[in-house]
């Protein structure tokens, strides 16, 4: 309990300093659910799907990785510095998101981790969330190719974190296989980043009788019950939302055994400690990769800078 006390009091003085560097005088901010008017009037027609992608990725260069952006990085972290930068990825990304008003939650395999400690696990190396349809109109209009500045713990100057929508958000259609991912959150010391997907009013199913229909480009669907209202919680020791109904979803992805199997991926989990530990002995090592969660990052820079 006095880790948890501790944890929201740091949260809360991070998110005062975010939101006075971020959002400055809330007079002159727009209203979030007033950013865009008719959204449904910006899809384009199934005859415009587009053929490229826009998010192209960094494994097409030659022995490189497909979860790193290309354009900030040309190798791999070492494995002890990947749970550190994606702690970091969370930490900054929901810091800013909850700063500036933006409805997104934790989704897919960083749900499943969730599940397990609220820690990403020891062996991910990429991270998911979802944004909701007003939502992903609002961080275009005012946030796109915006850059985000974060003060950690143990990293000399800090790191720079860019938040980068595709286009191509604007076509709603699952037949846009190219561009499933709508926006990302990108650290742009190493390249890793944060998918992020738009969920959706399912139009055609709403009008086949059913009304809370929701849907991703990535042809995930849901109902609007099994995600709204978002619950509170905390992962990486940063308060996040989750959704409503998150052991049916956890169990319609991956099924009921995914909730209990206590092994996997060369580890085991310790249902003492709640940690996830490796087969191979490599425990200590795991905990001493770094910063994680305990210390929430500080925002240096007053005002967001558009990336030219």
């Amino acid at each position: 309990m006095r880790s948890l006390a501790t944890a929201c009091w740091l949260y809360g003085v991070l998110l005062a300093a975010l939101v006075s560097g971020v959002c400055g005088n809330n007079d002159t901010q727009p209203n979030f659910m007033s950013v865009r008017q008719n959204v449904t009037g910006e899809y384009k027609s199934k005859k415009e799907i587009p053929t490229e992608k826009y998010f192209r990725a960094a494994n097409l260069l030659p022995r490189f990785h497909y979860h790193y952006d290309g354009r900030f990085a040309n190798e791999t972290l070492p494995e002890s510095e990947v749970i550190p930068h994606l702690s970091a990825l969370v930490q900054t990304y929901f810091s800013t998101m909850n700063a500036i008003g933006a409805e997104t939650w934790i989704m897919h395999g960083t749900l499943l981790a969730w599940w397990w400690n609220q820690k990403i696990f020891p062996w991910d190396n990429d991270l998911d969330v979802q944004i909701s349809e007003p939502t992903i109109h609002f961080l275009a209009d005012y946030y796109n190719m915006t850059e985000h500045h974060f003060d950690l713990p143990n990293v000399d100057g800090g790191r720079a974190y860019m938040l980068e929508i595709n286009p191509n958000y604007v076509v709603k259609s699952e037949q846009d296989t190219m561009n499933k991912i709508d926006a990302r959150w990108i650290d742009m010391s190493s390249g890793l980043f944060i998918d992020i997907t738009a969920v959706r009013k399912d139009e055609s199913k709403r009008l086949n009788g059913h009304p809370e229909a929701l849907s991703c480009k990535d042809k995930h669907h849901y109902e609007e019950s099994d995600i709204f209202p978002l619950r509170d919680s905390t992962f990486e020791g940063i308060p996040v939302k989750i959704p409503y109904a998150y052991t049916w979803l956890l169990e319609e992805e991956y099924g009921p055994k995914a909730l209990t199997r206590t092994t996997f991926s060369g580890h085991t989990f310790n249902d003492e400690t709640k940690i996830w530990e490796s087969a191979k002995r490599k425990l200590k090592r795991f905990l001493r990769r770094g910063w994680r969660g305990d210390d929430p990052p500080v925002r240096t820079s007053d005002l967001n800078t558009i990336i030219e």
